[in-house]
């Protein structure tokens, strides 16, 4: 039922912006880009910041796509409940987990760290995301949290497991 409440009390006009946020995180454009222009402009900081990020995408995008769109065989919601056209424009395959939000999620959870500014500047986008995909019927709200849950589990194992792996080799 929340996911009926999202798509019709999300006004057109928002509906759009959360559709072009969502068509420049397509197959992870955005953040590529994103990326690209941390490198670019941020010195060693924004390098750093752009390895990481684009690491744990990919981990989220491993783990939520590659694993877990497997196992869990979830339908979308049913296009009844969305009163526009975007709903007919949605992938075929498991709704859970979303794998945009975890992709975004991680990519900006990852980057915080090294460059807080980069990480806020990023987090607006996420967080459109996320609401498109549950606006636009690709998914429940269950799904875009999961994805969430990914995306920080990834970002998380990204900054945080070479560090314990190197630690465990050299006192093991």
């Amino acid at each position: 039922m929340l996911t009926k409440q999202a798509a019709v009390r999300i006004p057109p006009h928002v509906g759009k912006v959360l559709s072009a946020v969502e068509e420049s995180a397509e197959s992870t454009k955005l953040w590529c880009g994103a990326a690209a222009g941390m490198a670019w402009l941020g010195g060693w900081r924004g390098r750093k910041a752009a390895a990481v990020g684009l690491s744990a995408l990919v981990m989220a995008q491993l783990v939520s796509n590659g694993l877990c769109k497997q196992l869990a065989d979830r339908p979308r919601p049913p296009k009844e409940w969305f009163p526009h056209d975007e709903v007919d424009d949605r992938p075929d395959s498991s709704s859970f987990p979303s794998g945009h939000t975890a992709a975004a999620v991680a990519f900006t959870a990852a980057v915080a760290p090294s460059w807080p500014a980069a990480g806020a500047a990023c987090a607006v986008p996420a967080v459109l995301v996320a609401l498109e995909r549950v606006q636009s019927g690709a998914h429940y709200p269950s799904d875009v949290a999961a994805g969430a849950a990914i995306g920080l589990a990834s970002a998380w194992l990204t900054r945080h497991a070479p560090r314990r792996i190197m630690r465990h080799r050299l006192l093991g």
